[in-house]
């Protein structure tokens, strides 16, 4: 849904010269114009007006001196810094732009109609006068020459099977003798208009492969399009076009020729493939016999098609000329803008050519030698309205109509529009209004000067002599004066809420329009600091918007940089718009971001646009590849997007959409927001956890604002103990975080009790459902209290008109709970008419659960509890009820504490004096020795007056206190109880002997009770474990910081010297103060020496559990664990030998005779040894190899 805009144009007639243009060529890195006519050719700078070079044709006899010669093709050729030219003659000659010498490199006797050169200028095409085509290089070796008119159809002729043809068809009676007649197909083609010039075509496809000749057919007279190769072979040839014309120009994009065609009723715009088959057309917007074309024009990235027309009217001594720019989307074709040469032969086009490096700028020469040049951009006119009075109107131009689609009522895909605006002459601008409530009206200029103002009230015109289709944007400012402006204005944006008018010059400028004074004038844009702003580069949509509360003007330049005055913002962007506090823009990387411009710096926007977005973020959002804003309905969430092909999308982006819910829940607009939520499927939760405060204060705003049964349930269903504003929607950086106004209870609890509360005391019976759903929907779902009451609502029915039945209710319960679930409830409930209730309405099947119920109506109520329970599972409420059932089930009760484990609350229902608790507790004491907790054991039977058994748990758990304590008030005799005391010393004998490592003495004292051996051998196993695990993590011994701190790097740390005295009375004490001195910290003075210390230690104390080591796989052995005493040996041996061998890279020989520090870096270590003569640490750590550690058995 874009327009052309022209953001200017430059008019040069300082080239003046004999006869007029024939042939017009742009060169590519200067932008300069190459100029042929019938006397010369010259290159020519339309920007300073002045003639870089010239040459005479005629003077070098290449065109008659008369004026009659014909140029039929000139070419810019970049890389010989030359232009090529051909004359009718037949001379191909070539121009050198440096020495402004003229070659010619070849003739043809027969002339030359045409010439055309590839796109990479490696290859050259003429067309001759005899109706043959000659192919050569850049070098002008002829490559082949072949005929145009050709009988074959080419190498792309098409092949067919013959389905659905009358020979492949059943014939009947006719015999198959039908099958072989041949029908002959005529087509009448008509002969060309009398003013095509019959001269041949030729283009060629964008990437130099493919090339089309159009030529008058020999035989019909009629036109006939053949395409050719890069080797010059025929690929294909057109079928039969009655009407087709002279103009011909091959998409560069490679997928279409166009061409136009005459028919009886119309003309019209075609399209070809390139096997020759017709692939769509448009028509003119002329009768047949009115224009003429001259010529099409794709520009270089194929999105405008330029048709050259000419007005022909016999009785008119004169032609009216006009070049038209036409753009597709969605499959039709929009006539954008209309340029109109009026009926003077001498301001009539003469040559138009697209620029090959700008694919938005037009080139034109006309007859008088004077040269124009168009600059377009592209532009989605919008209506600028802020408010809701706006309709979000985008205004489409198509000819001399406007299409305009209000996107606040409705979506409408073009070439659709919500309606049309019809105009008298062909549209080539359209804007709207910029005041406030006034924005869905808009005024159009047409090709013929007049503007045109379409409000809700009518139309009038406006007629204003504009200068030669130079037009600026239109604003609808006062007509009250004039102010000149220091250079080319090439875009004006208005905002309508802080009236400022910025305006933009051709070189990037910034101006500021001071309007709304008594004499208007022009200054500087300025920042707050003062300092004047500029975009580095002109900008083709522009826009003003406020950052962190400065206003700033928005550029997007044609290479999809984005500028905030002289900053840019990002180089990605293909399209923005900004609406209220919100910059929204799409990139080509296929995202939408959508950015609050009040919560950001123009610093924060740069680094926002460049990051990726998190998982939930709200300002990002893919969108299809190529999608460009439309518009963005104000007051809205909704975004229109356009894809590449033409259709529309409405998107809500989030961030959007979170601003105007957060906006309508702090307004207390529930409702809206609740609506909204609902369609857009936003998590219902945002409604409460956006202000938890504010919701619960308003509970009942919330609840009349629903006013929907449906809608309030909808809420609880959604319920959820997560906080949506700190997952699904963070909340912005600026806003407070909310605090939970019940602190230390559940969210869904919290809600559901405020709701159900306020609607028992609003209406109960109107509000039965959700007071339902509230109860069912708690973190622990109330569905008895919620049964309860519908079996109240059953017994006593309401008679408020409205109110819901037991049954309805019911069967809305039986809608939220599994069926089961509440048939299981309601039986727990002892109820037995409340459960008929709920199994009617499910599935169940009476036969199963009538016996049942039955059965339980015939037993003892406490005794028919406990059975209800436990078919409920509800252990702890059946031990209850059985408790109260009397003597006779106590042994039942006792069973059912044994198989769930119910001690601790079977011992709570009886009295500790009675039998039962007893037997209880002697249950339980079994179950804690079964759990090797036999001192808990011993404690509960020493209570309950059970002596022997504690005895024996006291003494299975080695508590000897508590064990001789029972032994004396059983009592034992003297002997027994000697032999107890024994057995429990023995016992902590071993422990101690084995927790030193003494193994020898433990197993002399295991050796005289197996059951001391097998003790020994399980608390073996444990200490094993336990140095395994230990050994592994970190070394489990006094050196152990020892180890950690040499080999630890320490960073950052400084060193200082101690002043304080230290006392030499003794050796250990002077040792001491030494070590003190080795410090391990990163540029200590003695950090050498503390290291060679260390390391020392550790080798010294390794070597030294030797004996330790030796005697643990003795003991490992002895005990079977044959597979862990190899696995010790092999690491200790390991472990010797990697120290052995670094004691000769730690202190080398000859150190002690060196007083002079030593920096080596050993190619075993990852560090550097710093090392200093000293008499303490230069003797290296002795080791005993000679101590016999290993078991020959373990190897």
């Amino acid at each position: 849904m874009r327009n052309l805009k022209l953001l200017k144009s430059l008019r040069s007639s300082e080239l003046q010269g004999p006869g007029s243009p024939q042939c017009f060529a742009v060169r590519a890195d200067t932008g300069s114009l190459l100029v042929a006519s019938h006397y010369s050719i010259t290159e020519y700078d339309p920007r300073t007006g002045q003639v870089v070079t010239e040459a005479s044709l005629t003077a070098e006899g290449f065109l008659p001196e008369d004026g009659s010669g014909v140029v039929v093709g000139l070419q810019d050729l970049a890389e010989l810094e030359s232009a090529c030219l051909a004359t009718a003659g037949g001379d191909v000659v070539l121009f050198n732009l440096n020495t402004c010498q003229l070659e010619c490199f070849g003739s043809v006797d027969s002339g030359l109609t045409s010439m055309s050169w590839s796109p990479d200028e490696e290859l050259v095409v003429l067309t001759t006068g005899q109706e043959t085509i000659i192919m050569m290089t850049k070098d002008f070796e002829p490559i082949t020459e072949v005929g145009i008119h050709q009988d074959d159809f080419g190498e792309g002729k098409f092949i067919t099977v013959g389905w659905g043809k009358k020979e492949t068809q059943f014939h009947g009676s006719e015999g198959k003798q039908a099958a072989q007649r041949k029908v002959q197909v005529s087509v009448q083609l008509q002969e060309n208009h009398i003013w095509d010039d019959r001269r041949p075509r030729v283009t060629w496809r964008g990437d130099g492969q493919l090339f089309a000749v159009s030529a008058i057919c020999l035989q019909t007279g009629a036109r006939k399009v053949r395409v050719w190769n890069r080797e010059g072979v025929l690929q294909a040839t057109s079928e039969p076009i009655n009407g087709l014309e002279q103009a011909l120009c091959w998409k560069p994009s490679g997928s279409l020729i166009a061409s136009t065609q005459r028919h009886p009723n119309k003309h019209s715009v075609v399209f070809m493939e390139k096997n020759g088959l017709l692939h769509g057309d448009f028509t003119l917007p002329f009768s047949k016999d009115q224009s003429k074309v001259k010529d099409l024009l794709w520009n270089s990235d194929s999105t405008i098609l330029a048709v050259w027309l000419e007005d022909i009217h016999l009785k008119c001594l004169h032609a009216v000329s006009a070049v038209q720019l036409w753009m597709v989307g969605n499959y039709h074709w929009y006539l954008k803008q209309s340029l109109d040469f009026g009926r003077d032969s001498q301001k009539a086009p003469a040559c138009v050519c697209w620029d090959p490096e700008r694919p938005l700028r037009l080139h034109v020469m006309t007859r008088s030698w004077t040269s124009i040049t168009y600059d377009w951009g592209y532009t989605t006119e919008r209506s600028p309205g802020l408010d809701a009075a706006d309709n979000a109107n985008v205004a489409v131009i198509d000819g001399d109509k406007i299409l305009v689609t209000t996107f606040r009522q409705c979506v409408v895909p073009p070439p659709m529009c919500s309606f049309e605006l019809q105009l008298a002459s062909p549209v080539n601008q359209v804007t709207f209004l910029c005041q406030p409530q006034r924005t869905n009206q808009l005024a159009a200029l047409t090709s013929d000067g007049q503007i045109s103002v379409y409000s809700q009230g009518g139309l009038y015109n406006v007629s204003l002599k504009l200068l030669e289709g130079i037009l600026v944007k239109i604003v609808f400012l006062c007509f009250r004066s004039e102010t000149e402006v220091d250079g080319v204005v090439v875009s004006m944006v208005h905002c309508s809420q802080t009236g400022t008018v910025a305006l933009q010059l051709e070189d990037g400028q910034i101006r500021k329009l001071l309007w709304d004074c008594p004499k208007p004038s022009v200054e500087d844009w300025r920042d707050s600091s003062g300092c004047s702003i500029n975009f580095p580069v002109p900008c083709v949509q522009t826009a003003l918007c406020s950052i962190s509360g400065e206003e700033c003007l928005l550029g997007l330049t044609d290479r999809s940089h984005l500028y905030a005055g002289d900053t840019e913002l990002a180089s990605n962007i293909s399209s923005f718009a900004v609406c209220n506090d919100f910059l929204l823009i799409t990139t080509h990387s296929h995202t939408c971001r959508c950015l609050q411009l009040s919560m950001l710096s123009v610093k924060g926007l740069q680094a926002a646009l460049a990051s990726d977005g998190g998982q939930n973020d709200e300002t990002l959002r893919r969108v299809e590849r190529g999608s460009r804003i439309v518009t963005v309905v104000p007051q809205d969430t909704r975004v229109i997007l356009q894809m590449p092909r033409g259709n529309l999308e409405t998107v809500h982006h989030r961030a959007l959409l979170l601003a105007q819910l957060r906006k309508w829940l702090d307004s207390l607009r529930f409702r809206d927001a609740f609506e909204c939520m609902r369609k857009l499927r936003i998590n219902l939760n945002f409604i409460y956890d956006h202000n938890p405060k504010i919701f619960l204060e308003n509970i009942e705003t919330v609840i009349t604002q629903l006013n929907s049964i449906n809608h309030i349930n909808l809420f609880l269903t959604e319920l959820k103990e997560e906080d949506t504003t700190s997952s699904m929607y963070p909340r912005p950086e600026s806003s407070p975080v909310q605090i939970q106004p019940v602190p230390g209870q559940k969210k869904v609890d919290v809600v559901c009790d405020a709701l159900r509360s306020t609607m028992e005391s609003m209406d109960p019976n109107r509000f039965f459902l959700p007071i339902l759903t509230a109860h069912v929907k708690k973190t622990v779902p109330e569905l008895e209290i919620a049964l309860q009451k519908v079996h109240e609502l059953r017994v006593n029915p309401p008679e408020a008109p409205g109110a819901v039945s037991a049954e309805e209710a019911l069967k809305y319960l039986l809608f939220l709970v599994n069926v089961n679930d509440l048939y299981d409830h309601s039986l727990g409930t002892y109820d037995f008419d409340l459960v008929l209730m709920v199994a009617e309405k499910s599935q169940k099947d009476p036969k199963e659960y009538l016996p049942f119920l039955n059965m339980l109506k015939s037993l003892e109520p406490n005794y028919q509890r406990y059975t209800i329970d436990k078919h409920l599972k509800r252990y702890r409420k059946a031990l209850h009820h059985l408790s109260k059932c009397g003597e006779e089930h106590f042994l039942e009760a006792l069973q059912l504490v044994k198989e769930q484990k119910l001690y601790s609350e079977a011992l709570r229902l009886y009295t500790t004096d009675s039998p039962h608790y007893k037997a209880l507790s002697c249950a339980y004491a079994q179950h804690l020795v079964e759990q090797q907790q036999a001192e808990q054991a011993g404690l509960l039977l020493w209570r309950c007056r059970e002596p022997a058994g504690a005895l024996q748990a006291f003494a299975s758990s080695s508590s000897w206190r508590n064990a001789i304590c029972v032994a004396q008030q059983i009592p034992l005799p003297p002997d027994q109880l000697a032999l107890l005391a024994r057995d429990l010393d023995c016992e902590e004998a071993i422990l101690a002997l084995i927790t030193g490592a003494v193994w020898e003495e433990a197993l002399r004292l295991v050796s005289k009770s197996i059951f001391l051996f097998f003790y020994c051998y399980s608390f073996i196993v444990d200490i094993f474990i336990f140095l395994n695990v230990k050994n592994e993590d970190c070394p489990d011994c006094p050196d152990a910081e020892l180890y950690s701190e040499a080999s630890s790097v320490m960073t950052g740390s400084k060193y200082s010297h101690s002043n304080s005295r230290i006392s030499s009375r003794s050796s250990k004490n002077r040792r001491k103060a030494e070590r003190k001195k080795l410090s391990l910290k990163e540029g200590s003075p003695m950090e050498d020496r503390a290291l060679m210390y260390a390391l020392g230690e550790i080798i010294t104390t390794v070597d030294k559990m030797r004996e330790e080591v030796h005697n643990l796989l003795k003991a490992l052995v002895l005990f079977q664990f044959d597979k862990q005493a190899e696995k010790l040996q092999l690491a200790y041996e390991e472990a010797l030998q990697t120290m052995e061998a670094a004691v000769p890279e730690v202190w080398p020989e000859g150190l002690q005779n060196s007083q002079a520090p030593v920096n080596t870096i050993q190619p075993n270590f990852n560090t550097h040894t710093y090392i200093y003569a000293s008499a303490e640490v230069l003797a290296p750590p002795k080791m005993r190899n000679g101590v016999k550690w290993k078991l020959t058995v373990v190897t």
